[in-house]
């Protein structure tokens, strides 16, 4: 259940400190009259993100017979869930320095529009991480035991509500948190939770017969890493690391999760600093100090002899 914590409150503070950017430019320029269209937008995209993920359960479970063919949905959707999780973590990392502005232009842009540009501004902004969070929430309620029972649901709900607060606090000052810290351990936990899904995924893809290897255990490790133990439930729920995983499995769940770490933790390269340009004193000086040994070098110039004044004649 901490798997499906840490996607709400992660995508929950993402969707809340949007809203607080927008609520913040329509209070400080005196546009107030403008935030009913603004919470109507977000109330509309939660609506549409709960019915998506209402779509995709009843899909599961009531649309697909065959238990191969739910084994395939199931694999599809937990792929695209670690697609969107990576997209979304190496995203907010490159965009959280300029996403305020960002805002901030396109809602001066809908504030010329009107009403209706000010609501689907507001609701782009926001369901993007709705959707996300309901394919996410799918695919790691059903890596686990329980699948999407009411402990995972409440689970999602608690990161939310925890998200939601964080955020309130955030815009009336009353809270302060290193959010680049914030959002870089918790980015690092999503991709260990994301190749649990991955893992999950491939073992959905053997059992409905698209991958082998079903059978083809890496190890079995049962006696040290007990399942039915606090500390391997807590690593199953959280990152899907089981005792007796096939070997596709294991190499799937390395394969994403080295090098997605590595780039994630890995510092950008800073940009190089321009080169200051130099001030007219130093530009002119060189140029002194280049023609002085040229005088002090060159030969004097010798006088010429004056000509001769020509004798008058007899």
């Amino acid at each position: 259940m901490f798997a499906t914590y840490l996607i709400g409150l992660r995508e929950g503070l993402e969707a809340t400190l949007v809203v607080s950017i927008l609520v913040a430019f329509l209070v400080k320029s005196q546009r107030r009259d403008r935030l009913p269209q603004v919470w109507a937008g977000v109330g509309l995209a939660v609506v549409l993100s709960v019915v998506f993920g209402s779509l995709i359960q009843y899909t599961s479970t009531s649309l697909l017979r065959t238990s191969e063919s739910r084994e395939f949905f199931e694999a599809v959707t937990s792929v695209a869930a670690v697609v969107f999780v990576t997209w979304m973590i190496f995203w907010m990392r490159k965009a959280a320095r300029s996403i305020a502005g960002e805002l901030r232009g396109k809602l001066t842009e809908a504030l010329a529009v009107g009403s209706l540009a000010v609501a689907g501004m507001a609701f782009l902004a926001v369901v993007r991480e709705g959707l996300e969070t309901a394919l996410i929430f799918y695919a790691a309620a059903e890596s686990v035991a329980g699948g999407t029972g009411a402990g995972s649901l409440l689970a999602l709900i608690g990161g939310i509500v925890t998200a939601v607060v964080i955020g309130f606090g955030l815009y009336r000052s009353a809270l302060k948190i290193n959010l680049s810290r914030f959002f870089t351990w918790t980015g690092a936990l999503l991709i260990l939770v994301a190749a649990g899904i991955l893992k999950y995924g491939v073992h959905d893809f053997q059992e409905a017969g698209v991958l082998p290897g079903l059978n083809n255990q890496a190890f079995d490790i049962s006696a040290t890493l007990d399942p039915n133990a606090w500390y391997g439930a807590l690593l199953a729920g959280m990152f899907n690391i089981t005792a007796a995983p096939t070997v596709l499995e294991l190499i799937a769940w390395v394969a994403y999760a080295v090098p997605v770490l590595v780039l994630f933790l890995r510092k950008p390269a800073q940009p190089a600093k321009p080169a200051t340009p130099a001030t007219p004193a130093e530009s002119v000086r060189p140029a002194a100090e280049s023609t002085a040994p040229a005088e002090s070098t060159a030969p004097a110039e010798r006088p010429q002899p004056a000509a001769a004044a020509p004798s008058p004649r007899a």
